[in-house]
């Protein structure tokens, strides 16, 4: 399929789980709590209302086959009847759909916190493809569900299959190209204040219109708002969950992210099919010396146990490793 966002099937091993997975609520709506102010931007701004008309959306969008099945929702292909742009759907159980309070031109509306952390880094209709975060281009809450249309780039493949596709580890210019639009893309998350929590090979789309891929990332299901205090309910997957989580049951956005970050590289290099960081922690000599040592230290700064000496997002956006553009092609 084009595009691609299945969760593996993994079973959760008791003594690796200290905290349930589920989602947490970035806020709880109760007096003094409010939505982050950035929580809207301009641009989707004027988006917000939707429609709860079956019909309608029926009217507008037609519907294919099934790309891919997470926890939280099933992702269709799909075009749109005016103009055959492609599109993803993604429909969502109500139960599984975390709201937030918004008000909008002095009303109150109860809005998708998916929906606006995408709106929030991806941008609305005006914005396709503008963005390494897909766009939204549509939704509309039905009584049992939640219908979610993005933007779906032609021709692209998950990294997941990208990676099963090549049979082995990356090249090494390929994956530090693949690295560095990712830093810059969590850099450019983080900044807006939102946090996936949730990156891996299979929420990540790698456009393949050009040799040069374009990485494009999806499925902010999991996803927070960054907020100061640190957080004790992990939501994303387990086997990508920062040492300290383990160990303490807290984790922060920043360090997190550089972690998961670390863990996509080790598979692209090593051609690890599932990283898992209790596995990871638990090796002696986890790293493969065949390596650059500069490629060897990018990977150490990301991958370090204790989050208070790991790497931050613009120390390994410096990096010499990915600052040597030499090495990206031969």
């Amino acid at each position: 399929a084009n595009w691609t966002e299945q969760d593996s099937a993994e079973k959760l091993l008791a003594s690796d789980t200290p905290r349930t997975t589920k989602r947490e609520r970035a806020c709880d709506l109760s007096p003094g709590c409010s939505t982050p102010s950035a929580a809207i931007p301009d641009s989707g701004s004027a988006f917000l209302p939707f429609t709860q008309n079956r019909a309608r959306f029926e009217a507008t969008y037609k519907e294919l086959h099934k790309l891919g099945e997470g926890g939280f929702g099933s992702v269709y292909a799909g075009w749109r009847m005016s103009d055959s742009l492609p599109v993803a759907i993604k429909h969502i159980p109500k139960k599984d759909v975390e709201y937030e309070q918004v008000v909008l031109n002095g009303k109150t509306h109860m809005i998708p916190l998916e929906i606006l952390l995408m709106l929030k880094v991806g941008g609305g209709p005006l914005s396709v493809g503008t963005s390494p975060a897909i766009s939204l281009l549509d939704w509309c809450d039905l009584e049992e569900e939640i219908l979610v249309v993005m933007e779906r780039p032609v021709p692209c493949v998950s990294l997941h299959s990208y990676m099963e596709n090549n049979g082995g580890p990356l090249e090494e210019h390929v994956a530090k190209n693949i690295m560095k639009q990712l830093v810059d893309a969590a850099l450019m998350m983080h900044n807006k204040g939102v946090f996936h929590r949730d990156l891996k090979t299979e929420n990540l789309l790698l456009e393949t219109a050009s040799s040069d891929l374009r990485v494009r990332i999806i499925d902010f299901g999991c996803g927070c708002w960054v907020q100061e205090e640190p957080q004790s309910i992990f939501s994303g997957t387990s086997a990508y969950a920062p040492p300290e989580f383990f160990t303490r049951g807290k984790y922060e956005a920043i360090p997190t992210t550089v972690w998961q970050l670390g863990a996509l590289l080790y598979e692209m290099l090593y051609g690890v099919r599932r990283f898992c960081t209790s596995s990871f922690v638990r090796r002696k000599r986890p790293f493969n010396k065949v390596l650059p040592k500069d490629c060897q230290n990018f990977l150490k700064r990301c991958l370090t146990r204790n989050p208070q000496q790991r790497a931050t997002l613009e120390q390994i956006q410096q990096h010499p490793w990915l600052l040597n553009h030499a090495q990206l092609k031969h």
